[in-house]
């Protein structure tokens, strides 16, 4: 059974679990995965109850193939966000029209009259004002046109993990995002210091992006980063084992650490949605399954909070 829960101040009533169409994977793309097959992904995401499904003209062809899938969809069965990166090189970009431009493309490719949530993809903390400044008036213009619904950005975890541009947005524009796009999970807990209860205070939907991505998915990269950890003193040497060093998460109806991260990344009242980026209908179930409830054991959860709640770092 899927749960459903209120995307903020935006009152869309959400999937826990929503598609991604980003990532390693994008939607299929780097399997070499056919149309066909894309269909049938989207498929089975709708016919679990996922009705979130999130993509970007960032992620190779993912914005046509995810219109080609939705072709036919009722659009009343899903809710459909974009995002526009804003840089030209490694600069800022100065025109607002490009912004304008990329929504008219992603309308086109997506074979849809508006787009429910645009967001500004990967804001670096440092250009937050800027991009907020120079573009955000385009924004509101488009949302005005009746072209996108609700207005966000995303934050470029890979290079911000202690989510300051997030801070940056909650803090100083609370009343201008309707959602943000964050990474929280097992081994990226930081968010939960300041910027989940900000966002619960301002009824800013917080999206949780690649909750089970990286290195707690992958054994070998788990057991190298819980080994530098420990080496560098961010956790005990003998807080955990050095092979399989979450593996303890594993009994009762949790069936893999990768399931372990699902339910912990969705058990916060912050969190409106989980994103996956799977491209494997067997693996998109599985996740399904997790959330049917999204909760650890409560000693497991306090375990973990305890263990990584401090470290702020890309993993």
């Amino acid at each position: 059974m899927m749960h459903y829960r209120t995307l903020g101040k935006t009152n869309l009533n959400i999937s826990l679990l929503s598609l991604g169409t980003g990532g390693a994977r994008r939607f299929g793309q780097a399997q070499g995965m056919t149309q066909p097959q894309q269909n049938a992904l989207l498929e089975r995401a709708i016919e679990l109850g996922i009705n979130y499904i999130d993509t970007s003209e960032g992620y190779a062809d993912s914005e046509n193939i995810l219109g080609r899938a939705l072709a036919g969809v009722s659009r009343y069965q899903y809710i459909l966000s974009t995002k526009w990166a804003m840089y030209k090189g490694d600069q800022l970009a100065e025109d607002p029209q490009l912004l304008i431009d990329a929504a008219e493309r992603s309308l086109r490719r997506l074979g849809t009259e508006y787009i429910d949530i645009m967001m500004f993809h990967g804001i670096l903390p440092h250009l937050y004002h800027d991009v907020v400044d120079r573009f955000y008036p385009a924004m509101q213009q488009l949302k005005d046109e009746g072209k996108i619904r609700f207005i966000g950005f995303s934050e470029a975890y890979g290079t911000d993990p202690a989510h300051e541009a997030i801070a940056l947005g909650l803090k100083t524009h609370p009343h201008i995002w309707d959602v943000v796009m964050v990474k929280y999970g097992i081994l990226n807990q930081k968010a939960d210091d300041e910027i989940l209860p900000l966002a619960l205070k301002h009824q800013v939907g917080v999206l949780n992006m690649a909750a089970v991505r990286i290195k707690l998915p992958d054994p070998v990269l788990l057991e190298a980063l819980i080994a530098d950890w420990k080496q560098r003193g961010l956790i005990p040497t003998d807080a955990l084992p050095a092979h399989n060093p979450l593996g303890w998460l594993v009994h009762g109806e949790v069936d893999s650490v990768i399931s372990a991260g699902y339910k912990f990344s969705a058990d916060h009242p912050a969190i409106s949605t989980i994103l996956t980026g799977t491209a494997t209908i067997s693996h998109l179930e599985q996740n399904a399954r997790a959330l049917e409830n999204p909760a650890l054991c409560a000693a497991d959860t306090t375990r973990l909070k305890t263990l990584f709640g401090h470290i702020a770092e890309y993993a």
